[in-house]
């Protein structure tokens, strides 16, 4: 994994962040993109390596996402992986009473975002016959009751499939990464039994890390159950 290019959007805190260190363990350059600056480089500093590369970047933006790839290719000539792993999470309420404009924001961050990343990384990843990696969700796999949250992470595993034929016969790998509950910033409290971060970013570490002619598709990650 020498010297290969991992760019990662929602990098500043949570699955990217641990993503990023597990990643630069591994000799990755990295191209780690979020809306929050100083996260990004006070990580790029603690991750202590100059194979790092922060930028800024609002991924409901195209002119965000497009400059972000053009900074990464000046930086280190090409890209080998894109981890879509940016998100944001829902509201109370159900689709009776929840926040509708809180609804708009993490639509377009959810699933508006990612097909922005896929249309700006593609052409880059085609040369290199690269890996994309979605962070999708356990709750795109299952029925939530009044949940626009697991609606967005339902689009994200349509778009994991739907790339994943799209791309048929370039070489460019595909891989749903769906975590259960994970104790990240994402949520307001920490849930009393949940994974760690570090738990998806292995599993990111292990996708990526198959010989070429092995196409992970799609990596579940649920906590083990408590102890009755």
């Amino acid at each position: 994994m020498e010297d290969r290019v991992l760019l990662i959007t929602g990098a500043s805190s949570g699955i990217g962040a641990a993503t990023a260190r597990a990643a630069a363990e591994k000799g990755y350059q990295l191209v780690l993109a979020a809306r929050s600056v100083d996260k990004l480089e006070a990580l790029a500093e603690e991750i202590g390596t100059d194979k790092v590369f922060t930028v800024s970047c609002d991924v409901t933006s195209m002119e965000d996402q497009q400059a972000m790839v053009e900074q990464a290719l000046e930086r280190f000539g090409r890209l080998d992986a894109v981890f879509a792993n940016a998100g944001r999470g829902g509201s109370p309420g159900g689709f009776s009473g929840a926040d509708h404009e809180q609804w708009k924001d993490m639509l377009l961050t959810n699933v508006y975002g990612v097909g922005l990343t896929l249309q700006a990384t593609l052409p880059a990843l085609k040369d290199s016959q690269g890996h994309v990696l979605l962070t999708g969700s356990a709750a795109g796999r299952a029925t939530i009751p009044g949940s626009m949250y697991g609606a967005s992470k339902w689009a994200v595993t349509g778009i994991g499939y739907n790339l994943r034929e799209e791309l048929r016969g370039t070489g460019i790998r595909v891989t749903l990464i769906e975590p259960g509950m994970v104790d990240t910033p994402f949520f307001d409290e920490s849930p009393s039994h949940a994974l760690k971060d570090e738990d998806i970013a292995n599993a990111v570490i292990y996708a990526l890390s198959q010989p070429v002619h092995v196409d992970v598709n799609e990596i579940l990650v649920r906590p083990t159950p408590a102890k009755e």
